[in-house]
């Protein structure tokens, strides 16, 4: 497992609904921006089957969890959140959502990209653990964001009405994906693991039973991935390096 990385430059996040990036790597991005690195998110889909009421009226789920959002991006210290207008549940990783990602990256220029493992289909979490399959919205992220970096956002030949309007080709450095079953990076992020909290705690509408559940739960999981590299909190991610 590796140390944590010295790297500096924009930060892009990626991530499929309004929530994923508090929970994945929220203590990541808080530390990020808290070095004074430009740290900017860009959500898939705008949530809005992110409810079991069957009475919910979806336009007004979604603006809620745009609200929801930016008030966590600020919580966090981002640069700025952008939101697609996808259905949840309706990712594919097509050549429109990869244009969406290609132009963030071309825009923002960054060094640093976050997002989700796309390899990760099971999981298994707790003591004794529990098993799941991951949504297929986080694997459809984590492939789209992979496919416009490379060789998408960096070759000219691709997404090439982007270039009339002055977006020049851009390789990214490294990208960092969470939720991931093949960790080689822990990244220390002691001293931000309650911003972490905080942040998601804004996502009111997806918290029926308030935050205490996954402040119990990620405080946990850092608390392991810390106990590997010898911190008090720490996220785990796949680290790859493109340069």
């Amino acid at each position: 497992m590796s140390q944590p990385s010295p790297s500096s430059g924009p930060v892009l996040a990626c991530f499929a609904h309004p929530d994923d990036a508090e929970i994945s790597s929220g203590g990541a991005l808080a530390k990020f921006a808290g070095q004074g690195r430009e740290v900017h998110l860009l959500v898939l889909t705008n949530g809005d089957r992110g409810s079991n009421d069957p009475t919910m009226d979806r336009e007004e789920l979604a603006r809620t969890r745009t609200d929801e959002v930016m008030e966590a991006g600020r919580v966090l210290g981002l640069a700025r959140v952008r939101i697609l207008g996808t259905h949840d549940g309706e990712l594919a990783n097509d050549p429109a959502v990869r244009s969406e990602i290609a132009r963030d990256i071309r825009e923002i220029r960054p060094t640093t990209i976050v997002t989700c493992d796309p390899t990760a289909w099971f999981f298994e979490v707790g003591d004794p653990p529990t098993a799941f399959f991951n949504h297929a919205d986080h694997r459809r992220a984590g492939e789209a964001t992979l496919d416009a970096s490379f060789p998408g956002a960096g070759n000219p030949h691709y997404f090439t009405e982007q270039l009339a309007e002055g977006l020049e080709p851009w390789d990214v450095s490294e990208v960092w994906l969470g939720w991931t079953n093949e960790p080689n990076h822990a990244e220390d992020v002691t001293g931000y693991f309650r911003t972490k909290v905080d942040a998601l705690a804004k996502h009111a509408s997806q918290l029926a039973e308030g935050i205490r559940f996954f402040e119990e739960f990620m405080g946990d999981e850092a608390r392991r991935a810390g106990a590997r590299i010898g911190v008090e909190h720490a996220e785990e991610f796949r680290l790859v390096h493109l340069d």
